[in-house]
């Protein structure tokens, strides 16, 4: 009786001992989990940690993460090498990767089913938690025919220089995340209690395996949203350009990334780069493209300055395909934001340009009525002296240019009328041929003198249309004095008249200094010039679009810069416009 209690107490001793043990080497694993370092230096500080403690000669860590194999090797000694890295790895028959190095060696197969659970525990090998121990790798094992059937039953030797050697599962929650195979040159090293001791610790490794892994998910988490904040903050700031945002993005994409020092980005947007500094091209990048209104523009791309390991996409984790992705979209967006800013800002001018119109056309109107009595006094007395002087006489030649003058302000304070809309259109059968000719007698001698060479091609059978004589006859005039303008040094003026689809074309071409592409969309608002100070008010062709427009008719411009320009303007048969008595027109 007192053996037996003697032999309960000393159980009892082992087991406390086991106990203190386990408890100090948990908290140090964990411990090393929370220090936050890098995943190398805490396996290699782990690993140590557990080959001291159990007295082995080497270990393996062998650990399935982001769809790869990673191993790493300790063998102790006075200076533990540590050796860790990748290694092509195997799938089972559902597609999931397994940790074996190759499975045509016996031991890789039976750590294949020790990962798997596919063990015999009837067999003196396997603990009940299924993890495999034998103190003598160079007798024979026996393995389940039913469990182990790549052995079919036969003797297996897995001969090595270590005599004892264990493979434990690591696993937590069902997740299984790998193997530990520890290996000791002494035989009988493994025992019960001690692989029983060493399956507690590889539980609080899993546990603090996926502790960490959870820490650097978190850690990568905060770096890109704290990219993607650096981004919308610099878009937010007031003023600032694109360019500048896109300078900000490529500095603040480096620190999104597992690998940030050895990280670069670059921008490319409508063909111009962003990056920085040293960017070269590497095999090794994540790109993503930048698509605005439909189109792409371009592309945003992260590479690393040399090969790093195998992760999800690459050397890329599955968030960081979303990051980049995120990126390109927020690029797009402030693409987008700065297009319709841009729009807007041009409706604006518009619209500040339609309400100029306005106030001008109001104070038109009451200055044509203020001169037009005036002037009508001037130009009666002027004709009313011209019948009482000699035709030879100076005197008379001075009053006739009283009176051409007067004719001339008059017609200006007609346009003045006709733009502010308190001219009566009085619309009639016309025919466009007729026009042209009456129009182009005042100006053949205008063109002869600036050497333009004046080409008419008008249609014989063209049909009369309902509009207003004179404003068709102004439209003509208004084109043509700008085609000679444009024309300095010569050139040559086509006037052709055409039919078309119920309607008439008038079109006019010259061979002049054309207009620039960036502001045909331009030329018909009003007081817009490229004209010289004092050579031009811009209504011209605003004037040409409102009459146009008043008839029913379109109007299009095709220029190219030193090749010449041709406004070709469409006028229906009839037009569904009337003019009221107060000049307003209403469709």
């Amino acid at each position: 009786m007192a053996e037996e209690s003697s032999q309960s107490t000393l159980g009892r001793l082992i087991s406390l001992d086991i106990l203190r043990s386990l408890g100090v080497l948990s908290h140090k694993i964990l411990q090393i989990a929370h220090s936050g370092t890098p995943k190398k230096e805490f396996l290699k500080r782990v690993m140590e940690l557990i080959l001291n403690s159990l007295d082995c000669n080497a270990m393996e860590l062998r650990l399935i993460e982001h769809g790869r194999l990673f191993i790493s090797e300790i063998v102790n000694g006075r200076n533990p090498e540590f050796i860790t890295g990748t290694a092509k790895f195997q799938y089972n028959h559902s597609g999931e990767p397994i940790p074996c190095r190759n499975m045509d060696s016996d031991l890789d197969r039976i750590c294949n089913d020790v990962f798997r659970g596919r063990v015999d525990l009837s067999l003196p090998y396997y603990s009940a938690r299924g993890s495999f121990y034998v103190n003598d790798t160079t007798k024979a094992l026996e393995l389940s025919s039913e469990t182990c059937k790549w052995a079919g039953g036969r003797t297996i030797i897995i001969g090595s220089e270590y005599k004892s050697l264990a493979v434990i599962p690591l696993s937590v929650n069902g997740s299984n995340l790998g193997l530990l195979l520890l290996k000791s040159k002494k035989r009988d090293h493994f025992s019960e209690p001690l692989i029983e001791f060493m399956e507690d610790i590889v539980r609080i490794l899993s546990v603090a395996i996926l502790h960490r892994r959870a820490q650097v998910a978190l850690r990568e988490r905060v770096k890109e949203l704290t990219c993607l904040y650096g981004i919308a903050k610099s878009a937010s700031l007031p003023g600032i350009s694109l360019n500048k945002i896109l300078l900000d993005t490529v500095e603040l994409m480096p620190p999104g990334w597992l690998y940030p020092d050895l990280a670069q980005a670059r921008i490319v947007l409508d063909g111009r780069e962003y990056k920085t500094p040293g960017f070269k091209d590497s095999q090794q990048k994540l790109t993503a493209g930048i698509v605005s209104g439909g189109i792409s523009r371009g592309t945003v791309e992260v590479a690393y300055s040399r090969h790093m390991p195998e992760l999800d996409e690459g050397p890329f984790l599955r968030e960081e395909r979303d990051l980049i992705d995120a990126i390109a979209r927020e690029i797009s967006i402030i693409i987008e934001r700065r297009r319709v800013e841009q729009e807007r800002q041009r409706l604006q001018e518009q619209l500040r340009h339609a309400d100029r119109l306005a106030t001008i056309g109001q104070l038109a109107a009451g200055v044509a009525h203020e001169l037009n009595e005036p002037l009508g006094s001037i130009l009666g007395f002027a004709q009313l002296a011209k019948k009482n002087l000699e035709k030879d006489d100076r005197l008379s030649r001075d009053v006739e240019k009283i009176e051409a003058a007067s004719l001339h302000a008059r017609e200006v304070i007609r346009k003045l009328m006709i733009f502010s809309r308190q001219a009566h259109q009085q619309k009639a059968p016309v025919n466009l041929n007729e026009v042209a000719k009456e129009g182009l007698l005042f100006l053949e001698s205008r063109c002869s003198k600036a050497g333009i060479t004046l080409i008419k091609e008008l249609r014989a059978d063209l049909p009369e249309i309902t509009a207003d004589k004179n404003q068709l006859n102004q439209i003509l005039v208004n084109l043509v004095v700008n085609a000679i303008q444009a024309m300095p040094d010569g050139g040559t003026i086509k006037i052709k008249t055409d039919r078309l689809d119920g309607g008439v074309i008038l079109a006019v071409s010259d061979t002049g200094t054309g207009i620039d592409q960036s502001i045909q969309d331009k030329i018909f608002m009003p007081f817009f010039t490229t004209k010289d100070i004092n050579e031009g008010t811009g209504l011209g062709l605003a004037v040409v679009h409102g009459i146009v427009a008043s008839h029913g008719g379109t109007i299009k411009v095709d220029s190219a810069c030193e090749k010449g320009t041709t406004f070709e303007i469409y006028l229906p048969l009839k037009n569904s416009r009337k003019t009221t008595g107060d000049g307003d027109d209403n469709e």
